[in-house]
């Protein structure tokens, strides 16, 4: 691994002092084989990753030589911890482009330039959660332009319903997904919880079969349970972690539409008034 990391920098550093890509790449990829060939033949590996070797090697053989059951209970887990990092980089990415963006956003709005300007000089901006409900606001006035009959009352009061539609519809956007993240933290550590009892109850089947009460006969079946208890428990807990921090995010998000509503509203009102 140290040798991969200084690879990594290696390679950084010669493509800034103007050695090409290409050759930066070979030179890592030299690295990785050699890596590698420390796993094949066992007199190469260096002692820094011979522990990180047997316990890989000690890993998959527990789970060839597992019970169906528990094969089956790794892999669900195996593919829920898979499932629930792509959404947390899903959601870290858009959450970092979104912030932003609103402030692009927002910095655009409070130059006191009109609402038609505001609206075409942020048009080449990226979708964010403020900016659809301000398009959708928008749009209501210029549709509400074309009346020939006009109430101030009734303009305010569908402009003001439908930037909450429009909150709202950015806030089930912004969740989505999330109900999976809530399901594998909740559920995960029992599934591994179950692999658990049920390796325990080979070992202890494997005792009375064998009527042999040694290590050699009660460790794998422990061991199969223990590594199925770890998965469960590397499945949930950055679930749970991710699921807490996104749920945070999207109510500051919800809170900066409800501001941005409440400014918007006060100022389309002042701008009726003075007309």
């Amino acid at each position: 691994q140290n040798d991969l990391l200084e690879s990594l920098r290696v390679c950084s550093k010669t493509h800034g002092q103007g050695v090409s890509l290409r050759t930066a790449g070979k030179r890592l990829a030299e690295r990785c084989l050699r890596w590698w060939s420390c796993f094949r033949d066992p007199s190469t590996t260096p002692t820094s990753i011979l522990g990180s070797k047997v316990a890989l090697q000690a890993a998959s053989l527990g789970f060839f030589r597992a019970d169906l059951v528990v094969k089956l209970v790794i892999l669900i887990l195996f593919a829920a911890s898979i499932f629930s990092w792509t959404i947390i980089i899903h959601k870290i990415r858009l959450f970092r482009s979104l912030k932003k963006i609103s402030k692009q956003f927002e910095e655009e709005f409070w130059s006191g330039r009109s609402i038609k300007e505001i609206a075409s000089t942020t048009h080449h901006l990226s979708e964010s959660p403020i900016k659809y409900v301000f398009l959708e606001a928008v749009d209501e006035i210029e549709k509400s332009n074309k009346d020939t009959k006009k109430n101030i009352d009734s303009i305010t009061d569908r402009i003001n319903r439908i930037m909450e539609a429009a909150i709202d519809y950015q806030n089930e956007k912004l969740s989505l997904y999330f109900s999976y993240l809530a399901t594998i933290g909740a559920t995960t550590p029992f599934i591994g919880l179950f692999g658990t009892v049920w390796g325990i109850m080979n070992s202890f089947q494997s005792i009375a079969i064998s009527r042999n009460t040694s290590l050699a006969v009660v460790a794998p079946g422990i061991a199969e349970a223990l590594f199925a208890t770890a998965l469960g428990l590397l499945a949930a807990i950055p679930a749970v972690i991710a699921y807490n921090i996104f749920t945070s995010q999207v109510n500051d998000e919800n809170a900066r539409m409800y501001r941005f509503k409440e400014h918007f509203n006060v100022i389309f009102s002042r701008g009726l008034s003075a007309k």
